[in-house]
């Protein structure tokens, strides 16, 4: 078994108690209390809980990345269509086996509102999912298996879709999610 760093471990809690009790009311005391470690030892991890939002937001963002779901390389032309319906669907279990993640992210996004940083992070990541959508499809158009008309519309599109459904599920709608994914994908692949 390996184990995990103090780092990872402190994360982790703050994590759990950030979206339970959100940034503002959670102390470094109540983290330092659930990590049964006294409040100089993690100062000396953290200098502030403002540096422990901050690493919790760099790691869920480098966790909620484009390139974390989608592989290009794992793409062909006989497996274009499945691989890209698989991999829109891990993101939907990914948020869906995360009780905390939408609750997190809306923490993150009301400090977006307050600290611009934070926001623009966000958009960066939106904007992310818009190019490698943008580059996928133009590689599928190149094995021929994706409608080439307007193949940046059709990238605007799906990261609406998946930014919609991630909020749709991070709200408690009981929707048909992998459905509504699989729908949209299929429309942008040419039919035999």
């Amino acid at each position: 078994m390996v184990k995990k760093s103090t780092y990872a471990d402190i994360l982790e809690i703050a994590y759990r108690l950030f979206a339970e009790h959100g940034f503002d009311k959670t102390s470094m005391s109540m983290i330092s209390k659930e990590l049964k470690m006294t409040k100089p030892a993690l100062y000396y991890h953290f200098p502030s809980k403002n540096s422990i939002i901050d690493a919790l937001f760099n790691e869920i963002c480098q966790s909620i990345r484009f390139e974390y779901f989608f592989d290009i390389t794992s793409y062909t032309k006989q497996n274009f269509e499945q691989q890209f319906i698989n991999d829109g669907l891990k993101i939907l279990a990914a948020q869906q086996t995360d009780e905390y993640y939408a609750r997190i992210m809306n923490q993150y996004q009301a400090l977006g509102y307050r600290e611009v940083h934070y926001a623009q992070t966000l958009i960066n990541i939106l904007e992310g999912f818009q190019t490698g959508f943008e580059k996928l499809l133009q590689y599928g158009a190149s094995c021929e298996v994706v409608h080439t008309q307007d193949l940046s519309l059709a990238a605007q599109t799906l990261t609406m879709i998946i930014d919609g459904m991630d909020n749709f599920v991070g709200y408690g709608f009981h929707y048909r999610y992998e459905d509504i994914w699989t729908k949209t994908v299929q429309t942008m692949i040419k039919g035999d």
